[in-house]
């Protein structure tokens, strides 16, 4: 029987970014993917700040960034105008197009690169957790591991094995899409009777999305050329061919959240933990962002340097930023169709004000993600990447987390010799004079604050807290 120490469920964007970042900590990765090879078409054409912020903390941000189409806002539904990125708390006020499917290669090189494994073609069917791991059933075998994450999907066999429910609210409509070849202009296409439909460039096609207006009975039904064909021409009240399609599928405005991330070794990321509607382009994106607050908890518990309770802060999290996610995306479409309903247009005029367009910009792409809402601005927040110099030498704060070690950044000198544990960074910076030093988790989000004159009262306690038990001194 194979064994690792955490086998993944699904090789899309949460699965590949959580193995990378087991593989950095040193931990066996594994991921099993139904699928022989990467799908052919692209469901997502959208990393936003909040991403693009994460995966700078790993280097990765760079590279992507130099591909991509850079955009000034954040992508809204039910607002008349955009949202725009160039005040909100970001070192990357874009949302950056570019296809998921680069996006996966990507995270697929830095796992394996890492160490990691991907077998594609195994499909998980089944497992059983005990005290020490969990074996599972794939299609040609068996494995034994100490943990396992499922990241395969709305439909997850991890979830519905590890019976965590999935309550929520059932789609109440359907959109078909279908990326195909046509003569349609870009943009929104006014029909008759009010309906509309949207259409979207891309390389060589277009992607178009038209509402259902009678969705049949079994909404896995497949979607075939002539049903998208047909509720095209319903809309514009004429024909016009649609030709050459790469991808049909259907998606609705379902919104569902799973009563548990965790449920002993097993845990859930991504779309197995939340589906919602897809305002915003949301999807992906939090599926990163699950991936990178699980992945260094998950490894520190494997490693036995984590702190009691470390790994169940993940649900903690990520749960409360779920119920977020879902409450976002339902106002998004609640907005679009109240039209011009006097709360619609409420949220147009505080969109409209300057304040209000950045706090809906943040909150849209989770950029206001905060784990500890009191004490000091920083804590709990993502730290900015501030201009830094150690050593004599330029850089920045997120290169600091390259390594997926937690860091104190020492900012006045006193407390380079604070503990040989944990990495002590001393460094100066113009854009710290509130701080004296910080403790940066490994995803950037910082666990401790040092104000002038506060010493390091409080450090000690979010070291254990947040590194583990390791010396630190009696004083702190």
């Amino acid at each position: 029987m194979p064994e690792t120490d955490v086998l993944i469920a699904g090789a899309g964007p949460a699965g590949l970014l959580l193995a990378a970042e087991l593989a950095l900590a040193g931990v066996r990765t594994t991921i099993v993917e139904r699928h022989p090879e990467r799908p052919p078409y692209c469901r997502g054409f959208n990393l936003n700040a909040r991403s693009l912020d994460l995966l700078a903390r790993r280097g990765l941000a760079g590279g992507l960034v130099a591909e991509g189409h850079r955009v000034p806002h954040a992508p809204v539904t039910g607002l008349p105008g955009p949202l725009l990125l160039a005040d909100a708390a970001t070192d990357h006020p874009f949302s950056l197009g570019i296809p998921q499917t680069r996006v996966e290669e990507v995270l697929e090189a830095r796992a394996l690169d890492l160490g990691a494994e991907i077998l594609r073609g195994h499909e998980l069917r089944s497992f059983t957790q005990d005290g020490d791991g969990v074996t599972s059933v794939v299609h040609n075998g068996h494995f034994r591991s100490r943990y396992l994450a499922g990241c395969d999907g709305g439909r997850s066999t991890v979830r519905k094995q590890a019976g965590i429910g999935f309550p929520g609210v059932d789609a109440r409509w359907f959109a078909l899409l279908g990326d195909v070849e046509c003569d349609l202009p870009y943009g929104p296409v006014a029909g008759q009777d009010g309906r509309s439909l949207f259409v979207i460039p891309r390389p060589g096609y277009v992607r178009i999305v038209v509402r259902e207006d009678d969705p049949p009975a079994d909404k896995d039904t497949p979607v075939t050329l002539d049903r998208l064909q047909a509720q095209v021409d319903a809309v514009l009240g004429r024909h016009v061919e649609l030709r050459a399609p790469r991808w049909l599928s259907r998606f609705g405005d379902a919104a569902r959240l799973a009563e548990r991330y965790r449920a002993g070794r097993v845990l859930l990321a991504g779309d197995a933990a939340h589906i919602h509607p897809p305002a915003g382009a949301i999807g992906v994106n939090v599926a990163l962002d699950d991936a990178f607050n699980l992945g260094w908890k998950l490894a520190a518990t494997v490693l036995g340097t984590a702190s009691a309770g470390l790994l169940d802060t993940y649900h903690e999290e990520r749960h409360a930023a779920g119920e977020r996610i879902l409450a976002n995306t339902r106002a998004q479409v609640a907005l679009e169709e109240a039209g011009a309903e006097p709360w619609a247009d409420l949220m147009r005029r505080v969109a409209a004000h300057p304040a209000g367009n950045r706090a809906l910009a943040e909150i849209i792409t989770g950029l206001d993600a905060c784990y500890e809402p009191a004490g000091h601005p920083w804590l709990g927040r993502l730290a900015p990447d501030v201009p830094l110099t150690v050593s004599g030498t330029e850089t920045h704060l997120a290169a600091l987390l390259r390594s997926g070690r937690p860091v104190l950044l020492d900012l006045t000198g006193t407390f380079a010799s604070w503990s040989t544990a944990i990495d002590v960074v001393a460094a100066s910076s113009p854009s710290t004079s509130d701080v004296d030093a910080v403790l940066l988790r490994p995803d950037g989000h910082v666990a401790w604050a040092g104000t002038p004159g506060s010493g390091a009262a409080g450090l000690a306690e979010a070291v254990r807290r947040w590194v583990g038990d390791v010396p630190v001194p009696a004083s702190g």
